[in-house]
């Protein structure tokens, strides 16, 4: 990096830069300003305002060693500690899955149905099942502000950053967490039940990107041996916890379409819609019983 006395941002973003293109990071400009912006304050506009800003020794630094992270092959947001999802700032830890883009579909998608609840009855409830970051459910809460929300995880780690997440958007007031395996601590009536379980073959999880496989938890990802172990559960008590024109909405694999539709309408579910991703690909469906 250059030395303190000369330091500026542009100068420091060119050296992250070249060091994160060395590395073969695939977008080494876009993570060099998130990781810089991060330090000295900056917007991804300001790059361009002002390129001359002077960096310190101590924020050059700081700098330095998240280059030397992301170099090294850690996620940009897991540096970064936090990550933007659905108009809200979400803290990552450990035990949570960093939420992508591609499930903001899945919110979009039960929006309407959550509306629809509130404006029928002046209030709506919805069921989180394996909520990690809270991310579906808060992006829900703060679309509707008529509606209450619980977020429920076996991991207590992931409940801690789910509730940090709800008090650092204004939500906590409307969102409730609970440690329970799938249903098993659950009671009470919901109008939605949503879930991004984990749906990848067991076989799969060694051969997923490394960005994914040493920095995303587990329990998040592994679906058990054909991946869809979590929708046979969900499909197999969500009528219980469903209030009348309740609706289930999950996220799904790219290629688990049918066989998820097919779990669903063996429990007596019909399928109501099926919606694609960014990328063109099957990733939310939703049902009602």
């Amino acid at each position: 990096m250059s030395t303190a006395a000369e330091a500026s941002v542009a100068s420091v973003l060119a050296a992250a830069r070249k060091r994160l293109q060395a590395a073969a990071v695939a977008d080494p400009l876009l993570d060099a300003r998130l990781l810089i912006a991060e330090v000295v304050d900056f917007s991804l506009a300001d790059f361009v305002m002002k390129p001359d800003r002077p960096v310190s020794a101590e924020e050059n630094a700081r700098i330095a060693a998240m280059i030397d992270r992301r170099a090294n092959g850690e996620p940009v947001h897991r540096i970064l500690g936090h990550r933007e999802f659905h108009g809200l700032d979400l803290l990552l830890s450990k035990e949570t899955l960093e939420p992508r883009p591609d499930t903001e579909v899945l919110v979009d998608t039960l929006l309407p149905a959550l509306k629809k609840a509130v404006s029928a009855k002046g209030s709506a409830r919805i069921l989180d099942l394996g909520t990690g970051t809270g991310a579906i459910c808060l992006a829900l809460l703060k679309e509707c502000p008529q509606a209450s929300g619980i977020g429920s995880d076996i991991s207590v780690g992931a409940l801690e950053t789910a509730a940090r997440n709800a008090a650092r958007n204004g939500l906590g007031a409307r969102f409730q967490t609970i440690c329970s395996d799938w249903f098993e601590k659950i009671s009470g009536g919901f109008d939605i039940i949503v879930s991004n379980p984990p749906y990848i073959r067991t076989d799969i999880v060694a051969t997923l990107d490394p960005e994914v496989r040493y920095h995303d938890p587990m329990a998040a990802l592994d679906g058990g041996q054909d991946g869809l172990a979590p929708y046979r559960l969900i499909a197999a008590d969500a009528g219980r916890f469903l209030v009348e024109n309740g609706i289930v909405g999950v996220e799904i694999g790219f290629d688990q379409r049918l066989d998820v539709s097919a779990i669903f309408a063996s429990y007596g579910f019909s399928l109501l819609d099926a919606v694609k991703d960014y990328g063109g690909n099957d990733r939310v469906l939703t049902f009602r019983r």
